[in-house]
């Protein structure tokens, strides 16, 4: 008896693929990712190819986002101790044999140029989650400072390059992952009493201590100029604050509904310094106005909050602290960077998340969606 089989679809082969996909996630990273590629071509039409290469990247991002999507969370609890080897030796490497540039050193060659404390972004928290995940149940302690430790380390490694702006993103992402896995606030609260009482010396003897003989301990000239600068940018309008200054400008112009689409003059005037890069909230504030910032801020809200869902479900300890601290590393991006470019934080060189220009940042962006997908995937698949 001859028995006939049917030939598989193509949907059919790759459907598994994207089974229990998490398609409200799946359809806020898109919008995102949609808008950011508008302003690129807005901000940019006359930067090069800055438009095809950033399609480029956000093609890129997708493909990273959809093969880790794959790997499920035991797996990735697996790769955190290589991973998070890899980058320190990696930023150990750096630091004898790396490229420097502009004084920073922070690049190496390894058959092409990579910047490693890019890894550390995704590494720590990982990492982190690991060390709590093999002690669940009986965290002491001595657990949440080794955890400091391994915090630290790539951190301070980074701050020596100098990258104080990949050094506070890091920093943030591995503190996220130890505040959820349960560090009491008595050991917090002193922390952030301690931070208000620098802020409120600094603003308060801000004359005095911004002299130019004055040496701040444990920082660099140039960033204790991005502090000063910050307190007073008229002090220098056409040197260091010329990029506040401009910044506050655009968004200002802007008003409530904007300019208009590729009608920004502060923007195509090139008064935005980095206006494809660190300064595109200016140039997308210019043109779109209050309500686009309103938009583009209930994007972000809604991305972290989908990811602290998925966080809040997660069947296990790992992934819970992966997922919460990788959606509240969007946050630190989004504040951080809107914050600089409108005055109420230092420059420091924090991109915005899908909207400013780069490879690098959009295939971090994508590793990070990627293992939320994996985990919120993980559940679906699980209840099925």
């Amino acid at each position: 008896m001859n028995v006939a089989f049917e030939k598989p679809s193509l949907w059919q082969r790759i459907g598994p693929v994207f089974q229990g996909f998490d398609l409200p996630l799946l359809v806020i990273t898109t919008v995102m990712c949609m808008i950011g590629l508008i302003t690129m071509y807005s901000v940019g039409y006359d930067s090069g190819t800055r438009f095809g290469d950033q399609s480029r990247n956000v093609m890129l991002a997708y493909v990273v986002l959809f093969a880790v999507a794959q790997i499920p969370p035991q797996r990735l609890m697996t790769l955190a101790v290589p991973i998070y080897t890899l980058g320190i030796a990696l930023l150990l490497a750096t630091a004898v044999f790396g490229i420097t540039k502009k004084g920073a050193t922070r690049w190496l060659y390894v058959g092409t140029v990579i910047q490693p404390s890019e890894i550390l972004k995704i590494a720590t928290p990982l990492m982190l989650a690991w060390w709590f995940q093999r002690r669940e149940g009986q965290l002491r302690v001595v657990d949440f400072l080794a955890a400091g430790g391994l915090l630290l380390l790539p951190v301070g490694l980074i701050i020596k390059q100098p990258d104080l702006g990949t050094a506070v993103l890091v920093l943030s992402a591995g503190l996220y992952v130890i505040f959820f896995a349960g560090l009491s606030w008595r050991l917090i609260i002193p922390v952030v009493l301690v931070g208000a009482v620098a802020i409120a010396a600094i603003v308060g003897y801000e004359e005095r201590l911004c002299q130019p003989d004055v040496t701040w301990i444990g920082l660099h000239e140039y960033q204790k100029n991005r502090v000063c600068t910050l307190l007073d940018p008229t002090t220098d309008p056409l040197g260091k604050g010329f990029h506040i200054i401009q910044g506050m400008i655009a968004i200002g112009s802007g008003g409530v509904f904007g300019k208009g689409f590729m009608q920004g003059t502060q923007t195509h005037l090139e008064f935005i310094p980095e206006r494809t890069t660190d300064f595109v909230f200016a140039a997308f504030s210019e043109e779109q106005g209050l309500v686009g910032c309103l938009v583009l801020v209930a994007g972000f809200l809604a991305l972290i909050v989908r990811g602290l869902m998925i966080a809040s479900q997660a069947p296990t300890l790992f992934s819970r602290l992966l997922a919460g601290a990788l959606s509240l590393s969007f946050f630190t991006y989004a504040f951080v960077n809107m914050g600089m470019v409108s005055g109420i934080l230092p420059v420091v060189g924090v991109p915005l998340p899908f909207i400013s220009y780069g490879g690098t940042a959009m295939v971090t962006l994508g590793l990070a969606l990627g293992m939320l997908m994996s985990i919120s995937r993980s559940r679906g698949l699980m209840q099925r």
